[in-house]
């Protein structure tokens, strides 16, 4: 490939490369053995959220190495860098999950100040587990610059007498030895062999879920976040990353140019149609945030109402992310999605072309089998539905895909627990009943604080049988991989006395998927003598660092749970300094 010349004028690294007065920043350059050529190149970071936490990490820096020769062969001098992630499957079930929203917000905010310190001209970010997916794309919204996005990869499915597994059967496996269906020999076995390699999760779980954003949000190249983490073809997919920033970077496309409000409307079609996380309710409005975009909880669900569910995947289906991809992946969803006239065309891509161009590419057809032709598909609408009532003024959020219509509406008797920890307990003593409401509260953004994950104990329940048969509600969050009737980011939180804050055990609570709608058997009258009767927020025992400062400074679920003032406050733009 021929050298290219780009003019520095107006880029950020000129701060650090040109002139007589930057010679001592250059000198730093030459000590790690930068030419002058690559000197006065425009510098790319490329940022990874490596680790050795988890197998969803490991393959980061593999590709990040691919990255750069993509950048180096499209006249760009590639600048690595690694910030933190906290790895959901770790984390699950303990104080650990606290700290996983809120490295969300850590990511976003290290790779901010790692491009502004370093004067970084355009990122390609590479990230594998939940929260780091978003948080990067924050990251790259928030700065405006050029930006690429790849997906690690998922894992490889486990194999297991003749058939596929994966770790959310493992978490559903603990309430079946638990219930005494489950021999620990077997535990054992399955433990061993359902995590086979390296990458993320292989259901659409929320790792899988939100690289299916970032290619229908227009962030990642098309088809990239298909391939699992192990194949050699992720390699040719971070090359063709690194040259792909350096195209826009010579057009002058930055990520708000990428990431508006039809094409967020585009991702929150793609994550309906596949049963995609929950989680993506909360991301959404989050990256929308930093474009200055009020993209809210609201209209994610809005979308959700009229997307028709088509892609047969786990938790709610049968398949896993190697699956789709080998059906022609998030390309061939999107395909579908045009037929029915749910996609804005218009929006442009990291390829520099639009949506409807790059879609105009695919040849292939929904296989009938993991994509169902969107004319005719599992279920009218989409997979998750987003719920309002006197329970939750500010919304709530309830996966239903692979529910049948009457699974959808539940009346029972409230269960109160304070903390997770409390619910987990219970329902391994079997200390609850069919037909209940189990009702976990405190777990919010600011109240828990860092709004965990319920999965420990909706696996629990589902291992033993119990999860068509109780439902549950939470101010806190489930994981992508939750199956049952649980409804999450119940709004206001508790810590901020919402409704969810002053149940009590047998309150009456209705919850309605299909009308959307979610209520306790409370008139307005006794729900405002019961907050007049309110001792306030739990305490808790961060009252220091990281997960202290976050609890003071997150804001509303509904809104993405963010922790500060985004693009509408913005006084300046990074790249234009």
């Amino acid at each position: 490939m021929l050298k290219k010349k780009f003019d520095k004028t107006n880029l950020p690294s000129r701060h650090v490369t040109e002139g007589p007065a930057r010679a001592p920043h250059r000198s730093y350059f030459y000590a790690m053995g930068l030419s002058e050529e690559e000197i006065h190149q425009p510098f790319v970071g490329v940022a990874t959220c490596w680790n050795e936490a988890a197998p969803c990490n490991i393959a980061l820096n593999r590709q990040a190495q691919a990255v750069k020769l993509g950048v180096k062969a499209a006249s760009g001098t590639p600048r690595e860098f690694t910030t933190i992630t906290v790895t959901d499957g770790i984390a699950m079930g303990h104080e650990g999950m606290r700290s996983s929203l809120a490295s969300r917000e850590a990511i976003a905010d290290t790779v901010e100040l790692t491009m502004r310190g370093h004067c970084y001209d355009a990122i390609v970010g590479l990230a594998g587990c939940d929260k780091s997916l978003p948080g990067m794309m924050m990251a790259m919204v928030r700065l405006n610059v050029p930006s690429v996005f790849i997906y690690g990869g998922s894992i490889l499915p486990g194999r297991l007498d003749g058939k596929d597994v994966t770790v959310q059967d493992v978490f559903e496996a603990v309430g079946q030895h638990q219930a005494g269906n489950m021999s620990t020999c077997d535990l054992e076995k399955l433990e061993k062999v359902a995590c086979p390699s390296a990458g993320a999760c292989g259901g659409q779980f929320t790792a899988n879920t939100m690289a299916c954003v970032s290619e229908a949000i227009g962030l990642a190249l098309p088809n990239s976040s298909g391939a699992p983490a192990p194949y050699e073809s992720r390699d040719a997919y971070s090359i063709a990353s690194g040259e792909a920033v350096m195209n826009l970077l010579e057009k002058n496309i930055r990520a708000r140019d990428i990431v508006t409000l039809k094409s967020l409307e585009n991702a929150a079609r793609v994550v309906a149609c596949t049963g995609g996380s929950t989680n993506a309710g909360l991301h959404l409005p989050a990256i929308a945030h930093e474009a200055g975009l009020e993209f809210y909880l609201d209209d994610v669900c809005e979308i959700f109402k009229d997307t028709p569910y088509f892609v047969d995947l786990k938790p709610g289906g049968k398949y896993v992310a190697k699956d789709l991809y080998e059906a022609g992946g998030v390309p061939v969803v999107m395909k579908e999605l045009r037929k029915q006239g749910l996609i804005h065309e218009d929006c442009i891509t990291a390829t520099g072309k639009t949506i409807g161009e790059e879609i105009d590419l695919i040849e292939r057809e929904a296989d009938g089998r993991v994509i169902y032709p969107a004319a005719t598909p599992i279920t009218e609408t989409g997979g998750v539905v987003g719920l309002k009532g006197n329970l939750a003024p500010q919304g709530a959020i309830v996966k239903v895909a692979g529910m049948t219509e009457d699974q959808q509406v539940f009346t029972g008797p409230a269960r109160v627990f304070e903390c997770e920890e409390d619910a987990f307990e219970a329902v391994q003593k079997r200390e609850y009943k069919e037909g209940e409401v189990l009702v976990i509260r405190n777990e919010g953004p600011s109240g828990g604080p860092g709004m965990r994950e319920m999965l420990a104990t909706t696996a629990a329940l589902s291992g033993q049988g119990m999860g068509k048969k109780v439902a549950l509600i939470t101010d806190g969050r489930f994981s992508g991989a939750t199956r049952g009737f649980c409804v999450g980011h119940v709004g206001p939180e508790a810590a901020h006395g919402g409704p969810i804050a002053l149940l009590q055990n047998g309150d009456v609570i209705t919850i309605d998927a299909i009308k959307g709608e979610i209520s306790v058997d409370l008139s307005d009258e006794e729900l405002a003598k019961r907050k007049e009767a309110w001792a306030g927020p739990r305490e808790t025992i961060y009252a220091s660092g990281g997960l202290w400062k976050y609890a003071q400074l997150v804001g509303e679920t509904y809104k993405g749970a963010v922790t500060h003032p985004g693009g509408q406050a913005e006084a300046h733009s990074y790249p234009d300094l």
